[in-house]
């Protein structure tokens, strides 16, 4: 009986757009969760200033400089993974022969913007490479960016530089994005 009823409210198109629907904001808020807990520049989750500094710490290794460059290479690889799954889930909604219309249009929008930051942050980190860092992470976010550079200390002037080709890659004002040496 329960069976009966569940295959019936699934069958009706109104529920496989529900479900869809709910798939595609389970996914942003998924991609929104990752940025928060991981690259988020803002104290806002109470674990300090952001929880950048702690997060590959534990890295396996003596010499100080290959730690430095497993958090750059892990913090990318993290970003990708996070990005690629949403790419997944959203390819398929959108492909779904089940998904109306509005749903689909959503998810290819979606996919758009992430690859318009896929395409920002890769500018931003070798721009700010060409610029002298050894190293470089760039996440953008809904309406910020952070920069995770590998240096000692930051001067005046390469802060600035930062931030000027972040403006000039994305647009956003230079008080929504945090530089943060590591």
């Amino acid at each position: 009986m329960k069976n009966e009823k569940l295959k019936k409210f699934f069958s009706s198109k109104a529920a496989r757009s529900i479900v869809v629907t709910m798939a595609v904001v389970l996914i942003g808020l998924a991609v929104y969760l990752n940025y928060r807990w991981f690259y988020d520049p803002v104290d806002s989750l109470g674990y300090g200033d952001n929880n950048m500094e702690d997060n590959f710490s534990d890295s396996v290794g003596t010499d100080a400089a290959a730690g430095e460059n497993d958090y750059f290479a892990a913090a990318l690889l993290t970003r990708q993974q996070s990005r690629d799954e949403a790419i997944d889930v959203l390819t398929m909604v959108s492909s779904s022969a089940d998904a109306d219309e509005a749903t689909k249009a959503e998810a290819q929008a979606k996919i758009s913007a992430i690859a318009t930051d896929i395409q920002n942050e890769a500018n931003i980190e070798t721009l700010v490479k060409a610029k002298g860092f050894e190293e470089c992470v760039a996440v953008i976010g809904d309406d910020s960016v952070s920069v995770i550079v590998k240096a000692e200390s930051l001067q005046a002037k390469e802060t600035a530089q930062i931030l000027a080709i972040v403006y000039e890659t994305t647009g956003i004002s230079p008080e929504k994005v945090s530089i943060i040496n590591k």
